[in-house]
């Protein structure tokens, strides 16, 4: 049988991600999607924006900007 989780989770909730949660969702993301990845993001935060949740926007706006600076960060190395 398997466990049930109870979280209560709401729409209204603040859903501001830590440094370590935008990170992790950051290497996922390039994980998965490559030189997509920052697109991938801004899908996330228009699509949010354009709902009305300001919080879940500015957090995916973060990811994107993270995973920018990553990009041009890795393309300097070079």
């Amino acid at each position: 049988m398997a466990a049930s989780t109870t979280h209560s989770w709401h729409p209204d909730t603040d859903a501001t991600p830590t440094p370590r949660d935008v990170a992790a969702i950051a290497e996922v993301l390039e994980g998965r999607h490559g030189s997509f990845a920052a697109e991938v993001a801004e899908f996330f935060a228009c699509y949010h924006g354009e709902k009305g949740d300001a919080g879940r926007a500015w957090a995916w706006s973060g990811v994107a900007e993270l995973v920018r600076n990553r990009e041009r960060a890795r393309l300097e190395r070079v």
